[in-house]
C-alpha cells in the first residue's frame, strides 16, 4: 500500500516536474494589474506592472505577397517533384478549389493529410532571380515570446533573409539570413544562435543549419527566440527573473524582440545543386505550408487584455492609461508625465500610474 502511493507520488511529481521544465512558474507573473489591500484606512488598490498572456498571433496577421501575381495557378500551370525532374505530373491550378495553393494556406489548421500549402509560380524565367517578398503586418507592436517556425512544403530555399519593422513597414531591419553558403550569398561567416553570448544576442547572423538536406524531410526554418532567452533565463528559461530585468533595463534588447512587421525575403529556391538544371525549371518554386509567430500585445506593462476591434488588437489599458498600445496617460489623469510600467522589482513590478490631474482634483 505505501509502496503504491509513494510510486503515485512520484510519477505525480515527475509529470509536475516535466511541466515545469517547459512551462516555468514565472512566466505567470505581471498577468495581475491591480488587486485590493487591506490598511489602517482601509481597502485600497495595489497597482502592479502587468502584460497580456502570450498568444498564437497568426490569427490576427494580414499577409502581402511581392509581386502580388507570383501565387501559381493563374494561368494553371504544372510543376515536377525536386527528387525527380521526370514527375511533372502535380497541377496548380487557382480556378480549380482543390488545385489550388492561396497565400492563406499558410495560415489554416495543419495536421491535414494531404497537407495546404502556398506556392508560387516555377523558376520558368530563368535566370532572372525568382524573388518572393511575404509580408506580414499586425498593425500593432508586438513582443515575440517564442519561435518563429516557417514550415516549407518544398525543399528549403538556397537563400532567405527574415526581416522586421517596428514602424509598420516603413523602415526595415534584417533579423537573420539563411543560404547553403553564407559567404558567397550574403559576404558572411556562417554562424548558429549557439555562438552567440549575453553580449552577442543582438548580433545579426547568418545561419547554414536549415538551408540544406533538400533530400531529407528536414521542411522546418527557425529563428530562434528561446535560444536567445536562454542566454539570460538559463537552458530550460527556469530563470526569467533575470530575463525580464534585462528587458526592463536594455532597451535596445526589448526593442529586439518586439516587431509590428515581419518580411519573409526568398530569394532563391532550393537546387539542391551548384548549378541550375535549365531543362527542368518547373522543378524549382517556393511553396510554405505553416508558419508560426507566438506574442503578446505590447501594451507597456499597462494591461493583460488584448482585444480585436475593426481587425485591429488593441489594448485594454488600466492604470488610467489609453491608446494601442497603453502610451498615453487619459484625460484628467496627466498629474505626471506618462510612463511605461517597469518588471522591477520582481516579482509584481513597478506600475508607473497615471495620476488625476490637479485641475481635475480641484473640481
Amino acid at each position: 500500500m505505501y509502496l503504491s502511493r509513494f510510486l503515485s507520488l512520484h510519477a505525480l511529481w515527475v509529470t509536475v516536474s516535466s511541466v515545469m521544465q517547459h512551462y516555468p512558474s514565472v512566466w505567470g507573473h505581471y498577468d495581475v494589474c491591480k488587486t485590493q489591500i487591506y490598511t489602517e484606512e482601509g481597502k485600497v488598490w495595489d497597482y502592479m506592472a502587468c502584460q497580456p498572456e502570450a498568444r498564437d498571433m497568426i490569427k490576427y496577421v494580414k499577409v502581402t505577397l511581392d509581386p502580388p501575381d507570383i501565387t501559381c495557378g493563374d494561368p494553371p500551370e504544372t510543376y515536377c517533384a525536386m527528387g525527380n525532374p521526370y514527375m511533372c505530373n502535380n497541377e496548380c491550378d487557382a480556378s480549380t478549389q482543390e488545385l489550388a495553393h492561396p497565400p492563406e494556406l499558410m495560415f489554416d489548421l495543419e495536421g491535414r493529410h494531404p497537407s495546404t500549402f502556398w506556392q508560387s509560380t516555377t523558376w520558368k524565367d530563368y535566370p532572372k532571380p525568382l524573388h518572393v517578398n511575404i509580408t506580414l503586418s499586425w498593425n500593432k507592436t508586438i513582443e515575440l515570446t517564442d519561435n518563429i517556425v516557417i514550415t516549407f512544403e518544398s525543399g528549403r530555399p538556397d537563400q532567405m533573409i527574415l526581416e522586421k519593422s517596428l514602424d509598420y513597414g516603413r523602415t526595415w531591419q534584417p533579423y537573420q539570413y539563411y543560404a547553403t553558403d553564407c559567404l558567397d550569398a550574403f559576404h558572411m561567416d556562417p554562424k548558429s544562435v549557439r555562438d552567440l553570448s549575453q553580449h552577442t544576442v543582438l548580433e545579426i547572423i547568418c545561419t547554414e543549419e536549415y538551408s540544406t538536406g533538400y533530400m531529407t524531410n528536414s521542411k522546418i526554418i527557425h529563428f530562434e527566440i528561446k535560444d536567445r532567452f536562454a542566454f539570460f533565463a538559463g537552458p530550460r528559461l527556469h530563470n526569467m527573473a533575470s530575463l525580464y530585468g534585462q528587458l526592463d533595463t536594455t532597451k535596445k534588447l526589448r526593442d529586439f524582440f518586439t516587431i509590428t512587421d515581419l518580411r519573409i525575403r526568398l530569394l532563391r529556391p532550393a537546387t539542391g545543386e551548384i548549378y541550375v538544371d535549365e531543362q527542368h525549371l518547373a522543378r524549382y518554386f517556393y511553396a510554405i505550408s505553416d508558419i508560426r509567430v507566438y506574442g503578446r500585445c505590447k501594451c507597456n506593462l499597462h494591461a493583460t487584455g488584448c482585444k480585436e476591434e475593426n481587425k485591429r488588437l488593441l489594448c485594454e489599458c488600466e492604470h488610467n492609461t489609453t491608446g494601442p498600445d497603453c502610451g498615453k496617460c487619459k484625460k484628467n489623469y496627466q498629474g505626471r508625465p506618462w510612463s511605461p510600467g517597469s518588471y522591477l522589482p520582481i516579482p509584481k513590478g513597478t506600475a508607473n500610474i497615471c495620476i488625476p490631474s490637479i485641475s481635475s482634483i480641484g473640481s
